[in-house]
Order: structure tokens, then sequence, then C-alpha cells
């Protein structure tokens, strides 16, 4: 067994990116769905305040999930656009208050394709589909060329606010991880069928997106091991779609996996308990120089120290524990630091847990976690009456879309 006393300070170590950022320690405040912009795209004081919170808690990167280039593609009405209509001072005010005590704060850039939110989408995907409940129209070869440009304008956008790097979102299921995906990927041109085909568009994307930004400004990219569906992207295409970012200018991996699609069955590979993808990840170390961070699972400092000190990883994402305790990285990287209590639900519906931590997360940006007392299904009406009002600000914003 690990002693922790031997190995805390791994947790504690700057980290050098490709491209000569420095992340302070090793652990990463992964993405979520906070839903809290306001409706047209932009960031609200909740929002800002918290991930302040998170930086103020200690943590090096914090990621902010499902940020979109592309208006008509959200995966929800509270996600924030970067785009012409963006209000650049409430951005800079997020990415100011959020990047204290040397923390760095990117935005996670995304487009949700087939899984686009449909009360304000017309959802679409590398290819046309109709798998039991589920469907979408397919994209045109005109509409995949203009995802590099779209991907790379949020990007240099996201610098000129301030920002401090950024995220292309090619896991869980969107867009790009639809691409990788030969369930969802159907296509016999340039971007489909073998997995470097597969690949080429997020290939594409990342050029773009560099020669936007400079060298010298950090691009990370979030992969999925698998889809954990059958007939999805196996852990092996996985594995060799690393090998092919390795050859890019790509400054951190993350790998994370999984994907909903109504009526597509699970595969038999989905993660037990514990930290899920680790293991994957020092498979992946094998195959690439560009520093992993492994996100999944991960609710103990225990957990966090064995897997940096392995090197399976070089850096933990933690998502659910850091909305337990926003300065949970403060507590795990003094010796004595504790883990959180995660709570304990009897039979949620579908989609009740993550309602009730993204309500969490209102009340934290609200400073009045203290005072939060709602049950699943108080979480889940909270959480949609919240959705439909914003939907009709989305409708009204971006109508000329």
């Amino acid at each position: 067994m690990i002693k922790a006393e031997s190995t805390h300070h791994i947790l504690n170590r700057p980290l050098e990116l490709p491209c000569g950022a420095v992340l302070k320690n090793r652990l990463v405040k992964s993405a979520m769905s906070d839903s809290l912009a306001d409706g047209k795209g932009n960031p609200t004081q909740a929002q800002i305040r918290l991930y302040e919170r998170w930086a103020e808690g200690g943590v090096a990167l914090s990621i902010i999930g499902e940020v979109q280039g592309d208006a008509r593609f959200p995966e929800k009405p509270g996600n924030l656009v970067l785009g012409v209509s963006s209000n650049h001072e409430n951005l800079h005010a997020l990415a100011s208050r959020a990047s204290i005590n040397g923390a760095h704060i990117w935005p996670q850039i995304g487009h949700a394709g087939a899984l686009s939110h449909i009360p304000i989408s017309r959802p679409k995907g590398p290819s046309a589909l109709e798998i039991g409940s589920f469907q979408c129209a397919g994209m045109s070869i005109a509409e995949i060329e203009q995802l590099p440009d779209i991907y790379a304008k949020a990007a240099k956008l996201a610098k000129d606010v301030g920002f401090t790097g950024v995220q292309i979102h090619a896991g869980h299921g969107f867009l790009l991880s639809q691409f990788l995906s030969p369930l969802f990927n159907r296509r016999n041109d340039q971007y489909g069928g073998s997995i470097e085909a597969r690949g080429q568009i997020l290939i594409e994307i990342i050029d773009k997106a560099r020669r936007a930004v400079g060298h010298s400004f950090p691009i990370g990219i979030k992969i999925n091991s698998s889809d954990q569906l059958e007939g999805g992207l196996t852990q092996a295409d996985a594995l060799e779609a690393i090998r092919i970012l390795d050859r890019t200018s790509i400054d951190l991996v993350e790998i994370s996996g999984g994907t909903y699609f109504p009526g597509v069955q699970p595969s038999s590979g989905s993660p037990g308990g514990g930290a899920y993808f680790v293991d994957f990840s020092q498979r992946a170390q094998h195959v690439t120089n560009v520093p992993l961070v492994a996100t999944g699972g991960f609710k103990t400092r225990a957990e966090a120290l064995s897997s940096l000190s392995s090197g399976a990883v070089d850096m933990v994402g933690v998502a659910r524990a850091m909305i337990l305790n926003p300065a949970l990285a403060n507590s795990w990287l003094a010796e004595t630091g504790g883990d959180p209590d995660f709570p304990r639900f009897e039979s949620p519906p579908l989609g009740g847990v993550a309602a009730w931590y993204t309500t969490l997360l209102t009340a934290l940006g609200n400073d009045n976690e203290s005072n939060f007392t709602l049950d699943i299904p108080s979480a889940i009406r909270l959480y949609e009456e919240r959705d439909e009002l914003r939907c009709i600000k989305w409708r009204k914003k971006f109508s000329n879309l």
C-alpha cells in the first residue's frame, strides 16, 4: 500500500505543458454542464462566482463545460457561447476572477451535433441516423469543412477575453465524439471509415485553432476511452486516436468515457467502482508524450495519490467531489486533507442525480450551499423549469440562426 506521507508532494508538483504553460499542481476541476449562463449564451454572476470559488479552493485548472462555438447546436440553453454576439465584458470578468491564485481557466469548446437540445436546435451528426427512438440528420461536406473555422474563432475569442487556454470536446457522445465512433459515423468519404479518417476532422480543428491562438496558448482535448456502447468506439481505436493526437500540437489529453443515446445498448465494458479510466490511461502513456488526465470516479485523496504515483496519469480530473467541497484541492494538497461525503440516493430517476448536482452548483455560485435542501424531485422540477425559461430566451436571441 502506498503511504500518503511519502507521496503527498506529488499532488503539489507543477506540470509544464508542451506549449510552455505551467499548471501549479496536479488537480483539475473537470468540465460539467453547469447550466449557469443566462439563456443568451453569456455568463451570469453566479457562474462567475462559482469558478472563482474553485480558484480560491486551490485547483490548478478549471474547465467550463459545454461552451458552444456555434449557437445552432447547443447541449442546453444554459451553455455559454463564444461568438460574435457574446458579451465580452462578462466573459472577461469570468476569465479574470476564475484565474486568481495562479489557477488556469479553460472553456470546453463543443458542438452537441446529434445530441443538440431539440427545443432550440435541429440536431445534425456525422451521418443521418435512426437508432431506436433516436434520429438525426447528417452533415454535408461543406458543413464539416466549416468546423475548423468555428472552433478556431471560438478559441481566439477565448484568448482575447482572458481565458488561459481551451479544451476541445471530443468525448461523451457530442459531435467530435460522434465522428470518432463507428456507431454514429457511417460516412464513406474522407471523414469516415478507418479511425484515421474518423479522426481527421479533429486534426483539422486542432491545426486551425493552433494557428489562431499561437504556439504558447494551451489547447487540450477530451476524448472517450470507449463509448461503452455496442458498436461504438472501442479502447483499441481510442488508443489509436491518442497516438494520432500525439502528432499534433495538443497540450493536454483528458480521458473519460461513456455516451448516452436513447435506444442504444450499453456494452459490457462499463466501468465499475473507483477511478474509472486509470488503467486505460496507463496504456495510453505508451502511445503519447502528451500529459494525460483521467476523469471519472475519483472520490478520495488516496485514489488520486495512487494514480499519480503509479505514473498512469499526469493529472487527476475531479468533478462531483469538487461540487461537494469547492475547496477540495486545498484539502487534498494538505497532508491531512479529508474526502467529501457523497450523498446516497435511493432508486433515483434517470437524470435525477445530475439535476441534483447541477442545482447544487447554482447554490455554490450564490454562496448559499449551506441552505441547500432540495430532494431529487424538487431538483428535477427546478432544473426543467429553468431550462424552459432559458429556451425562450435562446430562441429569441439566436432566431436569426
